[in-house]
């Protein structure tokens, strides 16, 4: 367990490191992002090929500036300056600074780690496994500050709360490993299985907004209580 919370903390270090890498040695419209290649945002191109770059260009600034500054600072006037478009530019695609992040956490570029839950033959456990890989996030630099800044956008856009139970696994891996308990009989046939990862996400939101002191551990041991026989 050990071992994977380590692996999964260095990929989520790894990519983390990648999100705030910058070259502003050309002015603020050429970036070096996450491993894209450079590119300028021309106001004047016209038809599909802007539209993708200016797109490219702002979901980039977006989560570089969310990363940055955590979402209470983040702006629309402050991503239209960062991405070189106009503010209308992203107007016309997101409604909100939250339909923002929402695709952003769609689109892997906040957490860039899949989640998966194993599957072993053993419930318990590789729903402990999955924890404590997901909890790592809370261990690595600056990863309780993520989390409690994607909380605050949830207040403002559902739909953020909807991409970030996906982006940690739980409606696509680990739910589906429930299910796979109840087949198996390590579940009871009416265990609400969805309830149930909703719950364990609850616990694992709660858990990052404490500033001061984590207890991971804390969540493991409710989530062995749930699936005790």
């Amino acid at each position: 367990h050990l071992s994977i919370r380590r692996q999964a903390s260095d990929v989520y270090k790894r990519q983390h490191n990648d999100l705030l890498q910058t070259d502003r040695s050309y002015g603020a419209s050429r970036l070096v992002f996450c491993g894209y290649p450079e590119r300028v945002v021309n106001e004047h191109r016209s038809g599909p090929v802007r539209s993708t770059a200016a797109r490219e260009a702002i979901l980039d600034a977006t989560s570089r500036l969310f990363h940055n500054q955590g979402y209470d600072r983040l702006t629309i006037e402050g991503i239209a300056k960062e991405a070189g478009v106009g503010k209308q530019t992203i107007y016309r695609w997101w409604p909100s600074r939250g339909a923002l992040i929402g695709e952003c956490l769609a689109e892997g570029r906040l957490i860039p780690v899949d989640f998966v839950v194993p599957d072993t033959g053993d419930l318990a456990a590789d729903v402990e496994t999955w924890l404590r890989s997901v909890l790592s996030i809370l261990e690595a630099p600056e990863g309780g500050a993520l989390l409690r800044s994607l909380v605050a956008a949830a207040t403002e856009d559902a739909g953020v709360g909807a991409h970030l139970g996906d982006s940690l696994g739980v409606e696509k891996y680990l739910t589906e490993r429930l299910r796979g308990g109840i087949r198996d009989g390590q579940l009871a046939e009416e265990a609400p299985v969805e309830q149930l990862g909703r719950a364990i996400l609850g616990a694992i939101i709660v858990e990052s907004l404490g500033r001061e002191h984590h207890d991971p551990d804390s969540i493991v041991r409710l989530t062995r209580f749930f699936f005790s026989r």
